[in-house]
């Protein structure tokens, strides 16, 4: 591929995954949800000499005439747009399902229709739902613990069918939790800075016992490209993750440690998922990733957390540490 799309490029994996995808030699259309403030997201934060490289498509992920209109002249997809924020599809399911489910039909239908070389989905960890087993592989069964990961199953089942119905050269990326620069605060580990960054010495959290296998968003583009890169994960579902996991309380107290060590955590009951939708562990594998293409994580969750801390310290003006964040 020479040409691509990145669908969700506004975002924050998305306007990594254009970084990358720049650097290792790609031409980008950028495919941005169209507003009235002329915004790019986080494209706009990228410096003149890489945004000028990059074609800049405005539209909206829900409607099937523009997205096949993005996909002309273009040789694959990296579909990352989405709605990701869990508490918010407890109130919003309907808004989740046009985004996530049409949203990725109208991907698959223009690049069936525009002869796609390479079609990337973008997936998550939420589908497994609280780990059966660990280390996670992608044979671990589908769990809709949240109607967010519900729509992502729903996604990735049509991708699926895309490929075995049409031989559409699908590949179903599926990132564990990933952080890093420019996420939003509505995330755990923005959260946890922001709020010792503004001077808290009581740091807000829901559950403490939760686990996670957290990626640097460096390494998850990385990844993104790898498997866009090999013909062997062609009809294929893979995780990109660490193989290593922290609890919440864990990640708060290492956090802590670095900008405040007076800082205490308190349970705030509005940020506590339900019972039966909190997922309890999530440890995945990345065996298979490894074996198909030459991804390896390239930082460690220390060097990942204090990149982090010092990107979110230069732009506290962006967050809104005092309030709770969907």
């Amino acid at each position: 591929m020479k040409k691509v799309l990145v669908t969700g490029a506004d975002g924050f994996i998305g306007s990594h995954l254009t970084e990358c995808l720049l650097e290792k030699g790609y031409e980008v259309k950028a495919f941005v949800f169209y507003n009235s403030f002329n915004s790019w997201g986080w494209l706009d934060s990228l410096p003149q000499e890489k945004l000028s490289q990059i074609e800049i498509f405005a539209g909206d992920i829900r409607d099937p005439n523009g997205v096949k209109e993005a996909m002309k002249d273009v040789d694959g997809v990296f579909h990352l747009a989405a709605l990701i924020a869990i508490p918010f599809s407890y109130h919003s399911p309907d808004s989740y399902v046009d985004t996530n489910i049409k949203g990725t039909l109208n991907v698959l239908q223009a690049a069936r229709a525009e002869k796609a070389e390479r079609v990337i989905i973008t997936s998550t960890s939420e589908v497994y739902g609280t780990a059966e087993y660990v280390p996670i592989d992608e044979k671990h069964p589908f769990q809709g613990q949240s109607p967010y990961s519900a729509t992502k199953i729903g996604a990735d089942r049509l991708a699926e069918s895309f490929y075995r119905s049409f031989d559409l050269p699908v590949s179903i990326v599926r990132p564990f939790n990933t952080y890093g620069p420019r996420q939003s605060a509505r995330a755990v580990i923005p959260t946890i800075i922001t709020q010792l960054l503004a001077g808290k010495k009581e740091i807000k959290l829901g559950s403490l016992t939760p686990t996670r296998d957290f990626n640097y968003v460096k390494d998850t583009a990385a990844g993104f490209v790898a498997v866009a890169e090999s013909i062997h994960t062609i009809g294929q579902e893979i995780n990109i993750a660490t193989q290593q996991e922290i609890s919440i309380g864990d990640l708060a107290k290492e956090i802590i440690s670095q900008i405040n060590p007076n800082a205490e955590i308190i349970c705030d009951e509005q940020r506590i998922r339900p019972l039966n939708s909190e997922v309890n562990r999530l440890l995945g594998s990345n065996e298979k990733i490894r074996k198909m293409t030459d991804w390896r994580p390239q930082y460690t969750f220390r060097q990942g957390i204090a990149e982090t801390i010092g990107w979110i310290q230069n732009n506290m003006h962006l967050y809104k540490a005092d309030i709770y964040n969907l």
